[in-house]
C-alpha cells in the first residue's frame, strides 16, 4: 500500500475510535414497559423524562417505549426486545411487565413503579433499604392502602351496607383480599367484578348500578389510572359512587379521587431511573415510595348522585370541586 493510501486508512479508522474529535456520541437507551396505550400513556412518559434528564449523564439518551395496549401476553416479547436492543435499565410498570422484564433479565437494572405488590414477599429484593439484585423502584403497600379507601367511602356514605369491588387479576390479589378483610370487620356486604380491559368497564358499571351496592372501591391498576375520564363517565352515567386509588378519577368527574399523584410519580420513577445510570447499583438503591398523595373531593357529581360528602372529608380534601 502506498504511503498515501495508508494515512488515509489510519484516519478513516481513527475518526470512529472513542475520544477522537468529530466520533458520535454513543447514544444510551433507557427501556420503558407499561401495559397501556399511548392515549393514556403520553403524559405519564412526558413525567419520566423530566425526571430522568439530568446533567450527569453523558451522551445522547433515548428513551424506547413498549406499551402492551392491555395485552399482557405481549409483555415477555417487548420484555425481551428491550434487552435484545441494548438498554440500560427498563421501567416496568406494574407487576406484568415487572415479572416480564425480570424474566428477560437478571443483570439490566429494572426500575419497577408497582403499587399493588411487595417486593420482599414477592422474592424480587431482599430488603427495602438493600433490594440485593437487579431491581429496585417504588413500591406501595397498597392493601392497606385499599383497605383505607373503604373506609373513606364508608365515611362518605354512612349508611352503606354493600360495596363493589372494581378488580383487575392481572395486578395480583393481595388488595383484593385486604378489602374483603376490610369489608367483613366493618360489616359490609362485599361483591367483586373483575375486569380484564376498558371494554369490560361498561358492563361491569350496569351490573354493579343494579346489584344494590351503596358505593365502589377501584383498586390500583393502571387500567384503572389510565382511563379516569371513561370510569368518571361511567360511574356518572350509571349513578355509582366510587373511589378510585388515582386522583385523576375525582378531577375527571368522579366521587372521590385518594392515592399517589400520577404525575408526580412517573417523575420520581424517572428520578430513580437517572440515579442508575450515574452509577449506582440497583442491588445498593432503596426502594422508595411515592412522595406525594391527594385526596380530591368533587361536590358536583356529590349533588348529582344526591351525596352529601362530610365536613371531615371535604376539610382534609386537597381539592374541592365545586
Amino acid at each position: 500500500m502506498r504511503r498515501r493510501e495508508l494515512l488515509g486508512a489510519l484516519a478513516g479508522a481513527a475518526a470512529g475510535w472513542p475520544g477522537v474529535a468529530g466520533a458520535q456520541p454513543r447514544k444510551r437507551l433507557v427501556g420503558f414497559l407499561h401495559p397501556g396505550n399511548s392515549a393514556t400513556v403520553s403524559q405519564r412518559l412526558v413525567a419520566f423524562k423530566e425526571g430522568l434528564s439530568g446533567p450527569r449523564i453523558g451522551g445522547d439518551l433515548d428513551v424506547v417505549a413498549r406499551l402492551g395496549n392491555d395485552q399482557m401476553h405481549r409483555l415477555p416479547e417487548m420484555a425481551a426486545e428491550l434487552v435484545s436492543l441494548g438498554v440500560e435499565a427498563i421501567c416496568a410498570v406494574s407487576p406484568p411487565p415487572l415479572e416480564a422484564a425480570r424474566a428477560a433479565t437478571q443483570s439490566i437494572p429494572i426500575i419497577a413503579m408497582d403499587l399493588e405488590s411487595d417486593p420482599v414477599a414477592r422474592g424480587w429484593t431482599k430488603t427495602l433499604a438493600r433490594p440485593g439484585g437487579n431491581v429496585t423502584g417504588i413500591f406501595l403497600d397498597f392493601p392497606d392502602f385499599s383497605a383505607k379507601c373503604l373506609e373513606f367511602l364508608r365515611e362518605a356514605l354512612p349508611g352503606m351496607g354493600k360495596a363493589a369491588l372494581l378488580w383487575h387479576p392481572a395486578t395480583g390479589d393481595l388488595q383484593k383480599k385486604a378489602v374483603e378483610a376490610a369489608a367483613a370487620t366493618l360489616g359490609l356486604q362485599l361483591e367483586v367484578y373483575s375486569v380484564s380491559g376498558v371494554s369490560d368497564f361498561e358492563p361491569a358499571f350496569r351490573a354493579i348500578a343494579v346489584s344494590g351496592a351503596q358505593g365502589t372501591v377501584m383498586l390500583s391498576s393502571p387500567l384503572f389510572g389510565g382511563n379516569p375520564q371513561v370510569l368518571a363517565d361511567l360511574a356518572l352515567a350509571n349513578r355509582v359512587a366510587a373511589i378510585n386509588l388515582f386522583p385523576e378519577f375525582a378531577e375527571r368527574g368522579g366521587l372521590i379521587g385518594y392515592g399517589p399523584d400520577l404525575q408526580a410519580l412517573f417523575a420520581q420513577a424517572g428520578g430513580l431511573t437517572r440515579k442508575v445510570l450515574d452509577g449506582i447499583s440497583p442491588a445498593e438503591l432503596p426502594i422508595e415510595r411515592p412522595a406525594r398523595f391527594k385526596l380530591v373531593a368533587n361536590v358536583k357529581t356529590a349533588r348529582a348522585l344526591n351525596v352529601t360528602l362530610p365536613t371531615s372529608i371535604l376539610l382534609r380534601a386537597d381539592e374541592v370541586i365545586e
